[in-house]
């Protein structure tokens, strides 16, 4: 009787699992999003789902939810707070390193309440100037901050924002960091506009917010923030590195990446890992990304493990620079 008993359990926990639906089934996937719809987070994740849906064929369907706030904390929490069950998914940049150097009191830990699932891409940046300003390269531009300490502004698009990274490590490595005066705006389309209408000097932002603006003629750029020169930009092949221009070793690039809540089951993430690799190899999500200037990863960050590794090597090269400005928010 007893054997027969074990049996039947057996039996049925093996029917539980043949009817269970496989993942993800007809039910949504979230991306997170932490920052508002329209900017270029949101595009990459925008981007990403449709490339997403095609790899994994069947009912899968991706929907975007933006969370915007407090530098992109506010999304973060929640997706660190949602069930681990695959279903509520983060797409976030270089917040993920700068946000626990930024932030004294934050509600999760980066590197310990998420599993890392891929990177996606990274951006370039580039540095750039009112159009009124004087200066016509880079060697110019540097030379006029220094004759005008104190006299000339630099905009960010907010604490924790690409422009605000970008800015922050610029003047740390330039030793100006007293030249400017930094004035923050509510997002990065206010930040532009204050620069194209000549109220702010300078800005470092990414090549999705900037390109546009360069060849139209209404800012001035100066140089780009990658380890070697944008050789096959159209736009941007003939800037200087900053590499080039005597600040050794400077490389940064908004990068982006997926995350999943701590404790989702080991086969979502390995599931979710090779859908992400497959949709990086998509052509059309390859040229939507090449249009917005954005390099697709194409390296061993695919990998979760070499994710995790590499965030934590930004927020140690992010970490003293912010520390020496002092600009950290509750």
């Amino acid at each position: 009787m007893k054997k027969l008993v074990v049996l039947a359990l057996a039996a049925a926990a093996s029917l539980a699992h043949a009817q269970a639906p496989a993942y993800p089934g007809s039910k949504p996937v979230t991306f997170v999003v932490p920052f508002a719809a329209g900017g270029p987070t949101d595009r990459v994740a925008r981007d990403l789902a449709e490339a997403m849906r095609k790899v994994m064929g069947g009912q899968a369907n991706f929907v975007i939810e933006n969370v915007n706030g407090a530098g992109g904390t506010i999304g973060a929490a929640k997706v660190a707070k949602s069930a681990p069950d695959g279903y509520t998914l983060l797409i976030h940049h270089i917040g993920m390193a700068a946000a626990p150097v930024l932030y004294r009191k934050l509600s999760y830990k980066s590197l310990e309440d998420f599993e890392y699932l891929g990177m996606i891409n990274e951006v370039p940046m580039t540095l750039i100037g009112k159009p009124q300003l004087p200066a016509n390269t880079y060697r110019d531009f540097e030379n006029y901050i220094r004759a005008n300490a104190g006299k000339l502004n630099i905009a960010h698009a907010g604490l924790g924002s690409a422009s605000h990274l970008c800015g922050l490590l610029w003047q740390s490595r330039l030793n100006a960091s007293d030249a400017m005066v930094t004035i923050p705006f509510g997002g990065t389309a206010p930040a532009m506009n204050a620069l194209v209408g000549g109220q702010v000097d300078v800005m470092c932002d990414q090549t999705t917010n900037t390109t546009a603006q360069i060849e139209a003629g209404r800012v001035k750029a100066f140089a780009v923030t990658t380890a070697r020169p944008m050789s096959n930009h159209k736009l941007l092949k003939d800037y200087p590195t900053l590499q080039e221009m005597g600040m050794k070793g400077f490389e940064l690039t908004i990068w982006h990446g997926m995350y999943a809540p701590k404790g989702t089951p080991a086969a979502i993430q390995a599931q979710l890992n090779e859908a992400l690799k497959k949709a990086l190899k998509d052509p059309e999500f390859i040229k939507k990304q090449e249009g917005l200037g954005a390099i697709i990863v194409n390296d061993k960050r695919l990998d979760p493990a070499n994710h995790k590794a590499f965030v934590a090597s930004e927020i140690a090269k992010l970490k003293p620079v912010v520390e020496a400005a002092g600009k950290f928010a509750d």
